[in-house]
């Protein structure tokens, strides 16, 4: 009670939900275009589903999250797979409404944000254990605020995406950004940080780019039945 009644404890309250909600758009924005290309019934499942596997998965990263940082080469394959997650999400074509096809859709919606949750929540999981500073009861109540700010950022990214397609690149971008960080900042690259301090902006701009680029071409690469068809 003494705890709750201390301004620490405010303070390190707002400083996680204000963390959240910076951070916790990037899984927003994967989950919105995993979901658009589904039926909208399904949508929801996908919505619900991807942001309780984004808690989950930052309730079990908050135990391992330091060691997690030091292995070699982890953060370089999450940023690779963030980058193929990105292009996939960006060439993805549209669904056929077979039932069995949504059915399929779904499956791979879920597995697509499964895999990119995993990846993402980990800065996440690092700022708010930063911000918590041993307290359980924050670190707690930060993970509980993580589900609402999803739920709510993936189903209004995907009613933009419906009504502004550019959001749907600039999305993909964003995946490509965070995707590039993620790589510079493995601990093999500690030594390159260090010599050339800007290089973060560098990897995450080429990551964007390769993203939009890498989409742009899978699309091309494989056009739809409609077209293959004439």
């Amino acid at each position: 009670m003494e705890l709750i009644q201390s301004a620490d404890f405010w303070i390190g309250l707002l400083k996680i939900i204000w963390i959240n909600i910076i951070l916790s758009g990037d899984n927003a924005v994967v989950i919105a275009l995993a979901a658009r290309g589904l039926p909208p019934h399904q949508q929801q499942k996908a919505v619900l589903f991807g942001s309780g596997v984004a808690v989950v998965l930052r309730i079990a990263l908050t135990v391992v999250a330091a060691w997690l940082m030091e292995v070699k080469g982890l953060q370089i394959v999450g940023g690779l797979l963030l980058l193929w997650i990105g292009a996939q999400l960006m060439a993805e074509e549209e669904k056929s409404e077979d039932e069995a096809k949504e059915h399929d859709g779904l499956m791979s919606a879920i597995r697509t944000i499964m895999i990119a949750d995993l990846v993402m929540s980990l800065d996440n999981v690092i700022a708010v254990a930063a911000a918590a500073k041993g307290s359980m009861l924050l670190l707690i109540l930060g993970l509980a605020t993580s589900i609402p700010l999803v739920i709510f950022g993936s189903t209004l990214m995907i009613k933009l995406m419906e009504r502004y397609p550019v959001i749907i690149v600039l999305g993909a971008a964003l995946i490509g950004w965070v995707g590039g960080d993620t790589i510079i900042s493995d601990v093999l690259l500690t030594e390159v940080r260090g010599d050339y301090p800007w290089i973060h902006y560098v990897f995450a701009t080429l990551g964007a780019v390769a993203v939009i680029a890498w989409g742009k071409f899978s699309k091309k690469s494989h056009p739809p039945e409609e077209e293959k068809s004439t």
